[in-house]
């Protein structure tokens, strides 16, 4: 696959399931949160397999563990400084109320947008290994950003702002996510090596993901029982996948 169609797989990623949530924003006033949750732990569960049966496979079968292993902490630490000094929330947060609806929403607009960036590197080095990898991770990183959307959308809605400039400045944060994809591709097909360590900065981008945004969430919301079910459902769909 061309570097120009992994661009645009990656920018449809980040546009759609972004623009999905705003979506759901601008014509409902709010989904059920245990849907919301089940459908998170899906998400979290199918990820889970990809990781495990996918990119840590993959990337220790070119570059052997100790490369792996490097870019799997890089993941892991790129993702935790973001969370760290860039705004970022979750949606299904409690700390909506301390900022205006206006501020919050523009706060989490540039930090989502941000965090788009490295999830699309991840996009493009899964095409640099497989295309049905760079698939399955754009799948599912657009799904992760279907909550994200919403989180970025309520907030501007509620501030009196139009739910159309709303939904559009949703759509704007998925750009970078084409633009992450555009760079994983041009880095995982360099050498074998920086394609193994990639893999592994994959590995590791999406293990944050999981283990500190989508499985708290579904919890959350969803309640344990459910939680489970829906990860259980989603590794068994992982597996499917993979």
């Amino acid at each position: 696959m061309t570097w120009q169609e992994v661009t645009l797989f990656g920018l449809a990623a980040g546009v759609i399931g972004s623009g999905a949530g705003g979506a759901a924003a601008y014509f409902v006033p709010r989904l059920s949160e245990r849907l919301m949750g089940t459908i998170l732990g899906l998400s979290a569960g199918v990820m889970l397999a990809v990781v495990f049966m996918e990119l840590i496979p993959e990337g220790i079968s070119i570059t052997g563990f100790p490369f792996l292993l490097i870019g799997l902490i890089l993941g892991v630490l790129v993702f935790l400084l973001l969370d760290n000094y860039l705004p970022h929330d979750h949606f299904f947060s409690s700390e909506k109320k301390n900022l205006s609806f206006l501020k919050k929403g523009v706060l989490l607009a540039i930090g989502i947008a941000l965090h788009n960036l490295p999830e699309g590197l991840a996009i493009g080095v899964g095409f640099a290994a497989s295309s049905s990898l760079g698939i399955t991770l754009a799948i599912l990183i657009a799904l992760h950003n279907f909550p994200e959307g919403m989180a970025v959308a309520f907030p501007l809605i509620y501030s009196g702002l139009k739910r159309q400039t709303a939904l559009t400045i949703t759509l704007l944060t998925g750009i970078p996510m084409g633009i992450g994809a555009f760079f994983g591709a041009i880095l995982g097909a360099i050498s074998p090596l920086t394609l193994g360590i990639s893999l592994g900065f994959a590995a590791g981008a999406m293990l944050y993901i999981i283990c500190d945004e989508l499985l708290p969430d579904a919890y959350q919301t969803a309640g344990s029982h459910l939680s489970i079910l829906g990860i259980t459902a989603g590794v068994i769909l992982g597996v499917i996948i993979s």
